[in-house]
């Protein structure tokens, strides 16, 4: 899982991190958290042992951070959607399905996390609960953002209410896409895409 660069003595720790990011999200979601060792860790991402420990204090410390760092990339792909619509003069609507798209594009090239990431918030027993919910809610809280703002300049019903229609539409997003990738894989991105933005529109009924 990429992240934006870094300059000076950061750059090397920081590609060293995105290896055990990588290798802890896919050694997870091959065989679970439980099930899956630092060893194993160590050795997918190519680095000693000791390595995961300088870098992360334990296995459950590395999962969190994880998770921070994979939907800290899932929200920043949002707010940017969000952003470079409102620079080409789209609207709130436009916005979403912007960010409908940003989501898909986050899930096709990251789908081991999502996978995870999904799993995690059906879970009460973790240490990382409440990290987990603080991450899930600054994703939705963009989201949230835009919906306020349509409803402020008329473009939705005030009527709407916003904090449980952004996290129906983050949800609707990965369930569709995860629905897309283990069930229909031989659909295209764009054609996933097109089929929630005519629900997003409101263009199911026939009468759009």
């Amino acid at each position: 899982m990429e992240s934006s660069s870094t300059t000076g003595g950061g750059t090397r720790r920081e590609a060293t991190r995105q290896k055990l990011y990588e290798a802890a999200v896919t050694l997870i979601a091959e065989q679970g958290f439980s099930a899956t060792t630092v060893d194993e860790i160590a050795e997918r991402a190519g680095v000693a042992k000791g390595t995961v420990y300088y870098n992360f204090a334990s296995k459950s410390v590395l999962f969190e951070e994880l998770l921070r760092h994979g939907v800290g990339l899932l929200t920043a792909s949002l707010r940017e959607a969000a952003e470079r619509t409102a620079r080409e003069g789209g609207g709130r609507v436009d916005a979403l399905d912007a960010m409908v798209r940003a989501g898909l594009v986050f899930i096709d090239r990251y789908p081991a996390f999502t996978q995870l990431y999904v799993a995690e918030l059906w879970r009460t027993n973790r240490a990382w609960q409440s990290t987990l919910m603080v991450v899930r809610q600054q994703a939705v809280a963009v989201v949230e953002g835009v919906l306020r703002e349509g409803v402020e300049n008329g473009e939705f019903s005030d009527e709407i209410d916003v904090p449980l229609t952004a996290a129906a539409l983050v949800g609707m997003v990965l369930v569709a896409a995860l629905d897309w990738k283990s069930f229909q894989p031989e659909r295209s991105l764009d054609d996933v895409h097109a089929a929630l933005s005519r629900l997003l529109q409101g263009r199911v009924s026939g009468n759009g």
